[in-house]
């Protein structure tokens, strides 16, 4: 498959780029500043310098031509405030689902968060964070053309990867290893069968294989 994922520098982003180039997928990752290029490159996908808060539809799917699948793993970031909460993890995912209409591909995923509710009540940035991936979970949910997965990891730690997860509609909150994280969306992509699902994700005892193949089958 030719894979496209927005913040192709993102923490997760990086680990699923190489993931996937070491099993013979062609892996493109969105990114904004030139100077990870070559972060990507080592991680064996293809760089594509492109500002999701400036980009036409139009750009971007040019960049998707060719694909088969995109992942949305882009974010404002801890340090960003309210506006980028919007114009990141809401506007920019909005835009990507676009996009990938327009270009035909279908298969889409989301790396969102748990918790994320469009209708969720405070005034913190974090609060805020989570309106804005509600919003666009939900706006990725109402389009009618994608194969869309959305995938809520609950706190994401930089622990090594066990390889074993509870992978449910809700898991109740709990930590989950990033590598383990990049793990079950490689297997999301290659288990069509997980279109229509949002999923959250914590540490488990179940390896990401057959969690995966579990929830496809219920």
């Amino acid at each position: 498959m030719r894979i496209v994922i927005a913040g192709g520098h993102g923490q997760i982003a990086l680990r699923l780029e190489l993931l996937l180039s070491t099993g013979g997928h062609e892996v493109a990752g969105v990114i904004r500043n030139p100077e990870q290029a070559d972060a990507l490159r080592a991680a064996g996908a293809e760089p594509a310098v492109l500002d999701l808060e400036s980009a036409s539809v139009e750009q971007v799917a040019e960049v998707m031509s060719g694909a088969d699948a995109a992942v949305f793993a882009a974010g404002a970031g801890p340090g960003s405030g309210v506006a980028r909460k919007d114009t990141v993890d809401r506007a920019a995912a909005e835009l990507f689902a676009d996009a990938a209409q327009r270009a035909g591909v279908r298969r889409y995923i989301v790396v969102s968060s748990m918790g994320a509710d469009p209708e969720h009540k405070g005034d913190d940035v974090f609060d805020a964070y989570l309106r804005a991936k509600g919003a666009a979970d939900a706006y990725v949910r109402a389009q009618s053309g994608l194969e869309w997965t959305i995938l809520r990891p609950g706190m994401l730690t930089n622990d090594a990867g066990t390889g074993l997860v509870r992978l449910e509609a809700h898991t109740g909150r709990g930590p989950v290893p990033r590598d383990d994280v990049a793990a079950v969306l490689a297997e999301l992509l290659e288990t069509p069968a997980t279109a229509g699902l949002t999923l959250e994700l914590i540490s488990g005892t179940v390896p990401v294989v057959v969690a995966v193949k579990d929830i496809a089958g219920n």
